[in-house]
């Protein structure tokens, strides 16, 4: 394909506050913008997988909706008119929801959950589901339902996960805005490896019904975008309290509207290659180097944390995290392995057989052990106003590879270990960006972690932001951008593993909903 030929290229590359901009100021169509979004990914959505189940004569309906409600001169919501795309974790009415299980093959949901609904709400026109992992675990967006997704760099290689759908799908401006969540770094690993923005709000900031531990701050639902104020409008669109979620808060949800300038010349920055207990290739701590040499002078200081000893805050990080998401697994996963384990795929059977092994005296100390972990890292905010490291360990890989079996030379425990570099940070809740930051080694992109203080989303967005417009004026640590143009069929082919999922009735489901 010759994406410069695109009629649709320049305004699909157009910021979704930008889209946004214009349909309100009547300059875009919202039936235009989702007529080219639709265009483009029957173009490039057979090259990297990304989308699976669509609802595009829904869309157009509401589309055709939202462009007489701008006429009239109705008011209209925060993301009104902007084609949505929706995890496939996420229940959305009418619209097949797999989790990329095969168990939930011909699930068709009556309601969305609380976020979709939320950001149909604020106008946003739900098209398409994107891909994920089996059950969302793992940081490979594969599974027997819809197969793999490939990096819109290079399709050969994984998208991240377990949002990786979204990440590939914003990144080659398929649509303007996806949903994402994140555990171990679900919403920020894909966004690094795809060259996006994730971020990992708050526990609660954003509610999400579907956690079964509704008291647990591992697992949030958050926003993705191609730049951080994209990101930060999602957000103002679904934060706030919710029962559904008893860890959600009232919050002035339309502070994230206008981000406050950040002067980074007065920030003190804290950095780490792997906060004292992550494998990390050499080759990414050479690269993440390179980047804090042509930042540095942004900052008021720069300085290399010291994570080691038994008195530091991750010392037992990777025991915790275990025991901690092994409990979820089970909660979540119980009826279904107990009815049939083998219906469960390998990575979300080993994490319920993990926890069904432990014993509340495991369960009590990784609990116990989470709260000690955030008390001693609120020390590091003593000395810094941000902390900095890389996002994953490792380059992107084959997708055909499952995971990372070994980094920097040491062998990984289990399939996610290879996560630690984000998954030591949800232990801590603090916001988390991941923040575009030009290329690595291979010339695939390099995502920088941004580590706010406990609770500040606002101020982690708004520092983001400030070196977001800084990295774009050096070539070293710009976003990068994926060249359309290159893709093609790949071997093996992204859907070589899948069996076709049912193809749904029009006007049985209420929804439309079609696979692609």
């Amino acid at each position: 394909m010759n994406d410069n030929a695109s009629p649709h290229a320049d305004l699909l590359s157009l910021s979704a506050v930008e889209l946004r901009r214009r349909i309100g100021a009547k300059q875009l169509s919202p039936v235009e913008l989702l007529d080219a979004c639709v265009a483009r990914i029957a173009a490039l959505n057979p090259h990297v997988n990304a989308v699976t189940a669509t609802a595009y004569e829904r869309a157009r309906a509401e589309a055709r909706a939202a462009e007489a409600a701008v006429m009239r001169g109705e008011p209209l919501g925060l993301l009104h008119g902007l084609p949505l795309g929706v995890k496939d974790l996420e229940e959305t009415a009418g619209l097949l929801t797999t989790y990329g299980s095969p168990i939930y093959r011909a699930n068709v949901p009556a309601l969305d959950n609380v976020l979709v609904a939320r950001l149909r709400a604020a106008g946003a026109i739900v098209t398409a589901k994107t891909n994920v992992p089996e059950m969302g675990a793992g940081a490979n967006s594969f599974n027997p339902v819809w197969g793999a997704t490939g990096n819109p760099f290079d399709p050969r290689l994984n998208a991240g996960g377990s949002s990786g759908g979204s990440a590939c799908a914003l990144a080659l401006d398929l649509l303007p805005i996806c949903t994402g969540s994140d555990t171990g770094g679900s919403l920020r690993i894909p966004a690094a490896k795809c060259g996006v923005v994730g971020f990992r709000p708050s526990p609660g900031l954003v509610p999400s019904a579907r956690r079964p531990l509704g008291w647990s701050p591992i697992s949030v639902v958050g926003p993705m975008g191609r730049t951080v104020a994209d990101a930060a409008l999602q957000l103002a669109a679904s934060a706030g309290v919710d029962a559904s979620d008893p860890l959600s808060y009232p919050v002035d949800a339309s502070a994230f509207l206008n981000l406050p300038p950040v002067d980074l010349g007065r920030l003190r920055v804290g950095i780490t290659e792997d906060f004292g207990v992550c494998d990390v290739d050499d080759e990414i701590r050479a690269t993440f180097r390179a980047k804090v040499a042509a930042m540095k002078p942004l900052f008021r200081s720069v300085h290399t944390l010291d994570f080691s000893g038994d008195e530091q805050p991750f010392a037992h990080a990777h025991r915790c995290f275990d025991v901690l998401r092994a409990v979820a697994f089970v909660t979540g996963m119980r009826e279904a392995y107990e009815r049939d384990p083998m219906s469960l795929g390998p990575n979300p059977r080993s994490n319920y057989e993990m926890g069904a092994k432990m014993s509340l005296l495991d369960v009590s100390w990784a609990e116990a052990e989470q709260t000690r972990l955030l008390k001693r890292f609120q020390r590091v905010f003593d000395e810094v106003d941000l902390v900095l490291s890389p996002v994953t360990p490792v380059s992107p890989f084959a997708w055909t590879l499952p995971h990372a079996a070994s980094v920097g030379g040491q062998p990984q425990a289990n399939y996610y270990r290879w996560l630690a570099l984000t998954y030591v940070t949800t232990l801590t809740t603090h916001p988390a960006l991941a923040l575009p930051c030009g290329r690595d080694d291979k010339g695939l992109p390099f995502g920088l972690q941004v580590l706010g203080r406990f609770r500040d989303d606002l101020g982690t967005l708004a520092a983001g932001q400030a070196m977001e417009a800084a990295f774009a004026t050096h070539p070293a640590l710009a976003r990068p951008r994926p060249d359309a143009a290159r893709l093609g069929p790949v071997e093996p082919a992204l859907r070589s593993i899948v069996t076709a999922p049912p193809v749904l009735d029009a006007a049985a489901a209420a929804g439309t909903a079609s696979a692609v």
